[in-house]
């Protein structure tokens, strides 16, 4: 149990800005952390439909509600996913050999594509949230999305080969129990797929194949540019993956109440 809570404590401390106690990053305590990376997705859905409510319950303003939404993912991560979209734009963007493109990655600078990427990718969660409104089932589906995209990245990170052997996802991945972990993430899914069904099956079936989707043109790039996956290309998934998923609900949204 300890050792559970300490994976726990770790997942939320690397991948959120959720004040945690402070464990030791052995091996043993971090083992089972990509179990409870979703967790943090669990928070964001219910923090978002929280904000969601009280903005129809108190009558605020549809834009100033849209906004919110759009924020809260970044306030609760620190942007640490929104920063590996961003390199990875970067990356992509500048058409050089597979060595080159992954030093990009590891730049800290922003190029002129990651600036780019920001602005179409803030612009796109603003058209989706716009469209879904005040739409709760909707929402409740989105929500539970951002539970599926960690799902998903973790999975990533456990069966996606390397590109570094000295990365951050590298050593992650040595850490945890791969059967376990795996394991447990095909059940969050099943749960995922089933939830997602029940609370609107036009909603529900549409986000769950868009995520896959998505998943698969994430291997699929990660492999043939990169070498493999790396931090920042979990990220890039992560990102693409929630936003994708809003932007499919949003316009069957539109065709089905």
């Amino acid at each position: 149990m300890k050792s559970l809570w300490n994976s726990f404590k770790i997942a939320f401390a690397m991948f959120s800005k959720i004040p945690v106690p402070q464990a030791e990053w052995t091996k043993e305590n971090m083992k089972y952390m990509f179990c409870f990376f979703p967790f943090i997705g669990a928070v964001i859905g219910g923090i978002t439909l929280l904000a969601a409510w009280a903005g129809i319950r108190f009558g605020f303003d549809q834009t100033f509600v849209t906004v919110v939404l759009i924020l809260i993912p970044v306030l609760i991560t620190g942007g640490i996913h929104v920063d590996g979209l961003l390199d990875t734009a970067d990356a992509m963007s500048s058409w050089q050999e597979r060595k080159r493109r992954l030093e990009i990655l590891k730049d800290s600078n922003a190029g002129a594509f990651a600036v780019i990427t920001a602005c179409v990718y803030f612009l796109l969660w603003y058209g989706a949230y716009s469209q879904i409104g005040s739409n709760f089932r909707a929402l409740c589906v989105m929500s539970t999305g951002f539970i599926l995209s960690r799902s998903l990245s973790a999975m990533g990170v456990m069966m996606i080969p390397k590109a570094r052997e000295d990365g951050t996802v590298a050593e992650f991945s040595r850490k945890a129990e791969d059967r376990t972990v795996r394991n447990v993430l095909i059940v969050y899914m099943v749960i995922l797929l089933t939830v997602m069904m029940v609370l609107h099956p036009f909603y529900g079936a549409a986000a769950y194949g868009t995520a896959f989707v998505v998943f698969g043109y994430y291997r699929h790039m990660a492999m043939k540019y990169f070498g493999g996956t790396t931090g920042d290309l979990a990220g890039f998934f992560l990102c693409t993956c929630e936003v994708g998923m809003a932007l499919v609900i949003a316009i069957v949204s539109n065709f089905v109440i």
